[in-house]
């Protein structure tokens, strides 16, 4: 493992993508067992993409007293069918959700009558419960949750917002290898709802976590580029208390 600092963003570089998953649960449960010392419960918020697998799977064995824990997630299609692997919900269901017993679970509903209504719902959330520990992926363009480059505010006055997903992300969500993504690129929701950057950086502690060598292209504008909307997790650098995981590949343009 080798490590760099950029700003205030700490980066953690593994050999190979189960290395970093075993070492980002390690650190983060004892994170999150610190925390739940002097706390009756913590209120953590998810990430859901295959970069997030070897991570999930290492978290949940780890023991962490889940039934104080209260779990959400980032971002979710618009319009999918509520069975669809490829939703966020259901994928973080399959991975972490239903395998451990949290003191709630609390999912962002994409097929709701009233989009908006649904955003002041999960914002509500939000505010009832805010967030103590935030995972996050980075995506191909730099989006974090569905943040994309055109639709990131880094002073957004919304807490949940509905977007407009980019070419680049929609692609992104396109192999038909994997069945928690679509076959081809018709399949993709055009539209998603979303944490907005401002509501993910109110968490205490942020863990992004990013392997792979298609994610090279984003680590290296993350940490190479000016803090700027263009590049949404450039804001990663601006955090008390941020770390970033990757291997090796990821880290390649580095």
């Amino acid at each position: 493992m080798r490590e760099l600092v950029k700003d205030k963003l700490k980066v953690r570089i593994y050999e190979t993508r189960p290395l970093m998953g075993a070492a980002a649960a390690d650190v983060i449960s004892k994170q999150i067992s610190a925390l739940l010392e002097s706390r009756e419960y913590i209120n953590i918020v998810f990430a859901a993409a295959p970069s997030q697998n070897e991570f999930l799977a290492e978290l949940k064995e780890k023991k962490v007293d889940w039934s104080r824990i209260n779990a959400f997630h980032m971002d979710e299609y618009v319009g999918l069918d509520g069975d669809a692997p490829q939703g966020f919900g259901n994928f973080l269901k399959e991975k972490i959700f239903g395998w451990v017993a949290f003191r709630e679970v609390f999912y962002m509903n994409g097929n709701a009558a009233d989009m908006e209504a649904e955003c002041e719902r999960y914002a509500e959330l939000m505010r009832r419960y805010p967030t103590d520990i935030i995972f996050l992926g980075i995506g191909e363009n730099t989006h974090i949750a569905f943040n994309d480059p055109h639709v990131a505010d880094f002073n957004d006055p919304k807490i949940v917002k509905i977007v407009d997903l980019d070419q680049k992300n929609r692609m992104q969500q396109v192999d038909p290898s994997d069945k928690t993504c679509f076959n081809n690129l018709s399949e993709v929701p055009t539209h998603a709802i979303t944490l907005t950057v401002p509501t993910l950086f109110k968490a205490k502690y942020a863990y992004a976590i990013a392997p792979g060598p298609k994610k090279a292209d984003a680590i290296f504008y993350t940490l190479n580029s000016d803090v700027q909307e263009k590049y949404p997790s450039t804001i990663l650098r601006t955090h008390n208390s941020a770390e970033l995981y990757t291997d090796e590949a990821g880290a390649s343009r580095l």
